[in-house]
């Protein structure tokens, strides 16, 4: 474990956004005076495991206006400068896809701003200690929820943590979450979570979720792939693309009330991972 303290500056937009300033600083506003929209980052002081353990790098705030900028949807550039306990420091370079939508009333989701992660893998790795690690953003978190766009209503000054991890240059693939009790029609809402907390990709060809006891298994499609950072789901009966879009298809629970085993089992048998929950005694438990 290290302890590590960042700040962060917005370097430029792709393309370059008319009317613009704070480029340079923590602060990049965009359109007319009175009436400017900007992105602003706050950075933290952590610890650190360099296992691929997920860890706040920084807060992303959102000071939405309505606005007009041209063109309305770019890049912006953010680099975070990330010092260690020793005195050292290093460069995280990533960029964030903006989408300053047309204004209407404002009261409607489909008013909201649209930020999405563009870059999540930093593209040089990172020396700690004397080894390698690569940087990885896994997304915003917000209410618990850890997701790749970050909705943003007008109006206001919206928040979510920026989350980061240190991992080696291999792909490793955890059980992450669980909702195994669910809230809708035949429990649909339920899933099981799987995330890449490695550095590099993985094929998920041939691999499959298992639920214990009930002896449901779901199998990922040929040529599903899992990167560094991303998350996917498998609900029992309902499609989320931003998930991946999987699903058991069951119009049944998948996941027993009463307690389980969920597992993750590689295209050779072997069991990657498993997730016990209520009566099997530990692990990681349901997600409210």
């Amino acid at each position: 474990m290290t302890t590590v303290v960042t700040s962060g500056l917005f370097s430029s937009t792709n393309p370059a956004i008319s009317p613009v300033n704070g480029v340079g600083t923590d602060y990049i506003q965009w359109g007319s005076a009175g009436s400017q929209s900007g992105y602003q980052f706050r950075g933290e002081a952590a610890d650190v495991q360099l296992d691929g353990t997920e860890f706040v790098v920084g807060t992303f705030v959102h000071r939405n206006k309505p606005t007009n900028v041209s063109p309305s949807q770019f890049d912006v550039q953010l680099t975070i400068n990330v010092m260690f306990e020793d005195g050292s420091t290093t460069d995280l370079d990533f960029s964030f896809h903006h989408n300053e939508t047309p204004n209407s009333t404002g009261t409607s989701p489909a008013d909201d701003d649209l930020v999405d992660l563009q870059t999540f893998i930093h593209p040089q790795p990172v020396t700690i200690d004397g080894k390698q690690y690569r940087a990885v953003l896994s997304g915003f978190k917000r209410n618990g929820q850890i997701v790749r766009q970050f909705r943003s209503p007008e109006g206001g000054i919206n928040f979510a943590d920026v989350v980061c991890m240190f991992t080696l240059d291999e792909p490793d693939v955890i059980i992450s979450g669980l909702r195994y009790q669910g809230t809708s029609t035949g429990q649909a809402d339920e899933y099981v979570e799987i995330l890449n907390k490695g550095g590099g990709p993985q094929d998920l060809t041939g691999w499959k979720v298992e639920a214990k006891p009930t002896g449901r298994s779901f199998a990922f499609p040929p040529g599903t792939v899992v990167q560094p950072g991303q998350r996917y789901r498998v609900y029992t009966n309902e499609n989320h693309p931003e998930y991946g879009g999987f699903s058991f298809g069951s119009a049944g629970e998948v996941w027993r009330d009463q307690g389980g085993i969920a597992r993750l089992v590689a295209d050779d048998g072997f069991v990657v991972d498993q997730s016990p929950y209520l009566d099997k005694g530990f692990g990681k438990t349901g997600t409210p």
